[in-house]
């Protein structure tokens, strides 16, 4: 009995315990990048023809300004969305993690209650209110500041749209790493920058600000790194202003004339983008030191 028990505690050892996960990471992660990979150096196809190692694709990509232009645009979209969303959710993130209040855990869940509908619902809820017919060029109308044959159609299938839609999606994704860094926040730091004479200015530039920051950095990756590649918001409520990278690769695999190879190029150049920042950014994630100087 000793020994059955003896032998049922080795086997729950980590590599027994990591074997399934890992190799769920394998399967369906590693092994499908591996065939794009393969596919973006026409190694691999599913169309019949003769196929060899080629950086055909690789090279028309390269001197292609119209995917490295397309590319740029996603990246500048998503800075704007990405940093104006910070910007927005630290206060509320701050107030909730440092307020006091007793009640933070339910505005907590007021912040995140959206998860609980479909996303796409709340995509398309936005082609309600931003429409020539929705509810802001609705109350235009009756308010009179515009004619109901003269709508703000810049609302809807705009690079404006897209960037709104976003910022309202990851909005939570954001506030929540900020609210953790700043509720794990040692109090008697801002006491002891207090007792020395520090405003509150003074003690959240140089106390609460630099220990915030792994939070910061981490909810800008959040929603940086996804809407970089964003196709669905911008296919529902961009048109083809709001047009982006993602897009791009979705109709280079999708429309009646495919070209899955020139798709998997974008696919893994955007992967290897996304995977040198994250490196990257990292660095960023550690905890830091408060000045003391």
């Amino acid at each position: 009995m000793a020994a059955r028990r003896e032998r049922l505690r080795l086997d729950l050892t980590t590599p027994t315990l990591l074997g399934l996960p890992v190799a769920w990471l394998v399967v369906f992660f590693i092994v499908p990048i591996a065939i794009v990979a393969a596919y973006s150096f026409d190694v691999y196809s599913l169309f019949p023809g003769k196929h060899g190692f080629t950086l055909a694709a690789w090279r028309e990509f390269v001197h292609s300004s119209i995917y490295l232009k397309l590319f740029w645009k996603s990246v500048k979209m998503s800075l704007t969305v990405s940093a104006i969303i910070v910007v927005l959710a630290y206060p509320l993130a701050y107030y909730l993690a440092l307020s006091g209040t007793k009640r933070k855990y339910v505005l907590l869940l007021v912040l995140i209650a959206p998860f609980l509908t479909s996303y796409l619902l709340r995509v398309l809820a936005w082609k309600v209110i931003l429409g020539d017919q929705g509810v802001i060029n609705t109350f235009l109308f009756w308010t009179g500041l515009r004619s109901p044959g003269h709508p703000i159609s810049q609302l809807l299938y705009s690079r404006f749209a897209v960037m709104l839609v976003l910022g309202y999606v990851w909005l939570p994704f954001v506030a929540l790493p900020i609210f953790v860094s700043l509720e794990s926040l040692d109090r008697g730091l801002l006491e002891a920058a207090s007792d020395l004479g520090a405003s509150r200015l003074q003690a959240f530039r140089r106390v609460t600000l630099p220990l915030s920051l792994p939070g910061i950095m981490a909810a800008f990756l959040f929603v940086f790194i996804p809407t970089l590649g964003e196709f669905v918001t911008p296919s529902l409520v961009g048109g083809a202003n709001g047009y982006m990278y993602g897009n791009q690769i979705v109709d280079l695999f999708g429309t009646g004339f495919p070209d899955w190879e020139t798709g998997s190029v974008l696919a893994i150049f955007l992967f290897g983008v996304v995977t040198v920042l994250t490196v990257v950014f990292t660095r960023f994630l550690q905890p830091r030191r408060v000045a003391t100087d």
